[in-house]
């Protein structure tokens, strides 16, 4: 066992800078001391405090993307339909109220950052299903002229992005919106976080079908609100953050639970639609080449 302990010190005491310096700036000079440099790892609260670490950018890197399969299935279909709004509009509230508190009381970015990402994939999502979305006695997807006039899909958009960018501002400014307020409003963020699934869940419940909501974001946003437990805890142990990822993560399980029992079922009912939609198409090209013959 020294044999091997030395073989690694060795090496460990030889590391270049340009490795060793992004190291100690991830889990601190002291951590990095006793895990890497003396090859100590029977030092439980520095282990403890490089898993959260590690945890962290690695939830970070998978929140810069955990929306983007979403987002290309919105494109590909060009629908939205199976989307909440109303649970996009309070989780997109959630989400930067919560980037907002954490980034103004100076957290390490490793505990908070996916918040970034998602916040602006979510704002995307919204948009696009501001876009998407047809009011109530159209059928979208059956044509232009049975669905939103393009001005009226352009001013929901305008009009949503404008409400967005007026509310971030509120949220960075420091004379508007005091810590005070900002702490009230990530209390909030709570039963905020737990509002924003259950229009979703309550649309694949009466839909008996997940539409087109990623399972690969939903399963990814579990996975993220698990190891956030654990990082918060070891890291920030702030109640407010720590309850708010509590009940994100209980309300997942249930999004979890509904993909898994209406999976068969919204395959079934995606391919019926793709198929009446060729159908129209096809009908809508059949009465052009007549017209032409005519």
């Amino acid at each position: 066992m020294s044999a091997l302990h030395s073989a690694v010190t060795a090496v460990t005491h030889n590391i270049p800078w340009f490795l060793r310096d992004p190291a100690v700036a991830l889990i601190g000079p002291k951590c990095y001391t006793t895990l890497v440099y003396d090859f100590n790892v029977t030092d439980v609260e520095c282990l403890k405090y490089a898993l959260s670490k590690g945890l962290g950018f690695g939830i970070v890197l998978g929140g810069s993307i955990v929306k983007i399969p979403q987002i290309m299935m919105i494109v590909r279909s060009r629908s939205a339909r199976g989307l909440s709004l109303s649970a996009y509009i309070l989780e997109t509230a959630s989400y930067a109220i919560s980037l907002a508190y954490a980034s103004r009381s100076r957290f390490p970015f490793s505990t908070y950052g996916e918040n970034f990402f998602i916040t602006i994939q979510n704002i995307i999502i919204t948009l696009m299903i501001l876009f998407y979305t047809a009011p109530k006695g159209s059928y979208a997807g059956l044509g232009r002229s049975l669905s939103s006039p393009p001005t009226s899909k352009r001013r929901r958009v305008v009009g949503g992005a404008v409400i967005i960018a007026v509310s971030c501002m509120y949220l960075w400014n420091e004379t508007f919106c005091p810590m005070s307020i900002l702490a009230i409003l990530q209390a909030c963020t709570i039963p905020l976080s737990l509002l924003s699934k259950a229009p979703q869940i309550l649309e694949n419940h009466s839909n008996r079908s997940t539409g087109n909501l990623s399972a690969f974001a939903v399963f990814s946003a579990l996975l993220g609100c698990l190891a956030r437990l654990f990082t918060t805890k070891q890291e920030v142990n702030d109640p407010l953050i720590f309850w708010g990822f509590a009940g994100a993560a209980l309300l997942n399980v249930v999004l979890v639970f509904q993909m898994l029992i209406y999976w068969r079922a919204t395959d079934e009912q995606l391919g019926t639609k793709h198929k009446l939609s060729g159908a129209v198409m096809a009908e809508s090209g059949s009465g052009l080449d007549e017209r032409k013959l005519d």
